[in-house]
């Protein structure tokens, strides 16, 4: 007796490969339901062998760095260098060596904003170690973002539970006595950058969203402090207030400071 298509769709939640004998059998059953189901099946196993090969695409440079005898390797990002509001926060994390929890984990800013929630809270309880560092808007005006950017980086580092032997940074190069590369395109190159990343915007969005109860003319909850129309608008009508960086533009050349009601 055929299998009904029930039956058929539950037992291909377990192949995992091209090559099963099942897809094989069900290639010959006329049925139309199960030839959908049997595209279906290849479509999900393309997209999985895609996301696997990406994903060893995003290990080349930690593999190559453990063949050259490193074990602990930072990836080190930053997130909030552009904004006209809100700090710039930078993180630090340590993976292991078995990356499989990790698998389709990218650049913060190429995955859905569901999809790095839960990459984050998996990378909270993997990882070797991770460590946030937030530089406030003062001391970003005080520094300039650059300097504050690398000085926070160097405190992220200094925060982690265990010393690592090397650093990933993206674009950047710090003040550091351990050894270091600045990998352009970092968070899209590398799993241990792209984790950092992940982290690193988790953390910042959520203050912003906080910041935006305070401040809900900003839309800050939305825009998380970059210079978008709607923010534009606002600064022009209410003024800058304390979270805005006064060494930006256009708050630079802005004399309107924001006024509570």
């Amino acid at each position: 007796m055929n299998k009904t298509i029930a039956q058929i769709k539950e037992e291909l939640i377990l192949i995992n490969n091209k090559e099963a004998s099942l897809l094989q059998e069900l290639a010959l059953d006329p049925r139309s339901g199960v030839q959908k189901l049997l595209q279906q099946k290849y479509r999900q196993l393309d997209q999985l062998a895609q996301l696997q090969a990406d994903h060893q695409a995003r290990l080349q440079i930690e593999t190559d760095l453990h063949q050259a005898g490193y074990r602990l390797i930072a990836g080190i990002d930053e997130v909030g260098r552009g904004p006209l509001a809100g700090p710039v926060v930078t993180c630090a994390v340590i993976l292991p060596q078995d990356t499989t929890a990790f698998v389709g984990i990218n650049d913060s800013k190429q995955v859905s904003a569901k999809k790095r929630a839960s990459f984050a809270e998996i990378i909270r309880q993997e990882a070797l170690a991770y460590s946030i560092s937030v530089y406030s808007v003062d001391q970003i005006d005080q520094l300039n973002i650059l300097e504050a950017t690398k000085q926070s980086m160097v405190e992220a580092v200094a925060g982690l539970s265990i010393q690592p032997d090397y650093l990933l940074i993206d674009a950047l190069e710090i003040p550091s006595a351990l050894p270091q590369a600045a990998i352009i395109k970092g968070d899209q190159r590398s799993l241990s950058i792209a984790a950092a990343s992940i982290l690193a915007k988790e953390h910042r969005d959520q203050m912003m969203v906080e910041y935006a109860q305070s401040y809900p003319q900003y839309r800050w909850d939305k825009n998380m402090g970059y210079g978008t129309k709607e923010h534009l608008q606002a600064l022009d009508q209410y003024g800058y207030t304390p979270l805005h960086r006064k060494s930006f533009e256009p708050i630079k050349s802005m004399t309107q400071k924001y006024q509570e009601k």
